[in-house]
């Protein structure tokens, strides 16, 4: 790990990793955590921060603790796991209140879908949504506590909202001075940086700072970022404490055990969502509605002479209402492909030149915030290639190399 003057409140001394399981932690089967079979972490060698109790839980004794997690929010014991909440309130921590960003704390709800309050049937704790009438905490949410954890599984993509999510409860925590402490996990995609760099104008929950659509930082580093940058509301800055990932690396593969979201399954998805991630703002079904999400990708309206592979998409778990639902589909199955360095302009491309209905193929304003740039639709549609389009991006990605310098741990 190399130095960074950013990183407070860990004693490089402390390892000991505290691994627990208790009975009232298991993940219920109704969950997406389980809708897939669960592994042991792809590295025996990577310890979560989560994990790494020792270097965090002396921030939490004697205090009122809000937990910002989701499903992914797990220590993990072999192949086993028990969520955070319900370690930390086994290990006698003052856990009082729950905040839960897109698809709920437990999971289940549609990307874009919106998360009631309520209160978590396992521990009785308030969940206060973070994707529903209000996506930041307010003062009286957060009266009455002394520390916050953030602690979310990210895939390393901009329009991904998570980090969204810890830009706001960052904001939130450093306007009633309560400090901030993020749990980093490992950056699946966190091995390159590509595509465009948002440009402000376009911000939005979908991208709210001038980073490329692949970032390739921890979230734990992203933090770091937010704050040294200057990008919360009026300059503030966060009491924050990053606790660090032990044993990690940005070349470090690593497959995550658990599924982020619904429509993310598994590595391959993962791997293609930065690609295929940029249908959501057109017409065409990246694969909700289909065992395959973000594995594949079709329309009614592509021309089907073009394709050998078509699916029809129908409501499943996690796609309630998928795009051209019912309808069958051409398109490509790209779930045989393991591994990217880039983002790929290619099939968005192809399929815009393969539209019989190019006119409504965009949804403009969707599509200019998952971009974070009105250009790039305007490229596709002027006939451009990938390799002119991407050729735009090589100025904007230099620059942020170097402020991304700054902020690596690892």
């Amino acid at each position: 790990m190399r130095h960074n003057p950013f990183l407070v409140g860990v004693k490089s001394t402390v390892f000991c990793w505290a691994f627990l399981l208790v009975s009232c932690g298991a993940i219920s089967k109704d969950t997406f955590a389980s809708a897939v079979p669960l592994h042991a972490p792809p590295s025996s060698i990577i310890k979560v921060a989560a994990n790494r109790t020792a270097a965090y839980l002396p921030l939490l004794q004697g205090k009122n603790v809000g937990v910002v997690a989701n499903a992914t929010s797990v220590i993990f014991n072999d192949n086993a796991h028990t969520h955070l909440v319900d370690s930390l309130l086994s290990l006698g921590v003052g856990v009082r209140k729950i905040f839960t960003p897109e698809h709920g704390f437990r999971g289940t709800a549609d990307a874009g879908e919106a998360v009631e309050d309520g209160r978590d049937t396992r521990t009785g704790l308030p969940i206060v949504s973070l994707y529903g009438k209000n996506k930041k905490p307010s003062q009286a949410q957060l009266a009455g506590l002394d520390i916050v954890v953030f602690d979310i599984q990210d895939v390393g993509v901009r329009f991904y909202t998570y980090i969204a999510t810890l830009q706001l409860v960052m904001e939130a925590c450093a306007e009633v001075q309560l400090p901030i402490v993020v749990l980093d996990r490992p950056n699946p995609n966190g091995h390159y940086i590509d595509g465009p760099v948002l440009e402000q104008q376009y911000a939005s929950f979908l991208g709210m700072t001038p980073i490329p659509l692949v970032y390739g930082m921890t979230i734990g580093e992203y933090a770091h970022m937010l704050n040294g940058e200057g990008w919360l509301t009026d300059g503030l800055q966060a009491d924050l404490t990053v606790i660090p990932l032990a044993h990690y690396t940005h070349a470090t593969a690593y497959e995550l055990p658990i599924r982020p979201s619904p429509n993310l399954p598994n590595a391959t998805a993962i791997t293609l969502y930065p690609s295929l991630g940029l249908f959501e703002g057109t017409a065409v079904n990246a694969g909700r509605g289909t065992a395959l999400q973000f594995q594949c990708y079709g329309a009614s309206f592509l021309d089907s002479t073009l394709y050998d592979f078509s699916y029809v998409p129908q409501p499943n778990f996690g796609a309630k209402h998928p795009k051209e639902s019912g309808k069958r589909c051409y398109g490509r199955d790209l779930s045989q492909r393991s591994t990217m360095n880039t983002v790929s302009l290619q099939w968005l491309i192809e399929a815009y030149r393969n539209s019989q209905a190019p006119a409504t193929f965009f949804n403009t304003t969707s599509f200019t915030r998952h971009a974070g740039t009105a250009t790039l639709q305007q490229y596709i549609v002027a006939g451009w290639t990938e390799a002119e389009i991407k050729k735009t991006w090589q100025s904007g990605l230099e620059a942020f190399q170097v402020v991304r310098e700054k902020y690596l741990m690892y």
